[in-house]
């Protein structure tokens, strides 16, 4: 299986993650500048690394809601698929930028040593939340 590439879409960074090829595990990939043509350099990371879909976390608010961030994320999703030639779906990424910072905080690491690392790590909760999904659904299908 080729691996799927997890984004944290920010409006400074954009933290990447990438799946091993068993899409079992996500790790952290890249933190690339939101305001440099992000598209294209994820459009290099999807045709490098042969990936067959990408997943971009949509930061809903803790209602369900849809504001401003989740808002600029999926104008991001819909200007990446004319970018990369693999599918692109989306997925609720309620306060992962929030879990990574007290998982590296947690770690030791300090606020200065971690603002480009950070968005990285959401971007690997993400992928792995998609993944531990994409798993449960197959045995559940399985089992049927």
């Amino acid at each position: 299986m080729n691996p799927i590439l997890g984004i944290d879409f920010g409006q400074a960074r954009i933290g990447l993650a990438i799946s091993d090829e068993l899409r079992l595990l996500a790790h952290p990939l890249e933190t690339i500048p939101a305001n440099k043509n992000p598209g294209k350099r994820i459009a290099e990371i999807v045709r490098d690394r042969k990936i067959e879909k990408v997943v971009i976390g949509i930061p809903r608010h803790m209602s369900g809601e849809i504001g401003d961030a989740a808002k600029r994320a999926l104008k991001f999703a819909t200007e990446l698929r004319g970018e990369v030639s693999c599918p692109i779906e989306t997925w609720d990424e309620r306060l992962t930028t929030v879990a990574a910072n007290r998982a590296l905080t947690a770690a030791g690491k300090k606020t200065k040593e971690t603002r480009n690392f950070v968005d990285q790590v959401a971007a690997q909760m993400i992928l792995q939340g998609y993944l531990d999904r994409a798993r449960l659904t197959a045995e559940i299908e399985r089992t049927d």
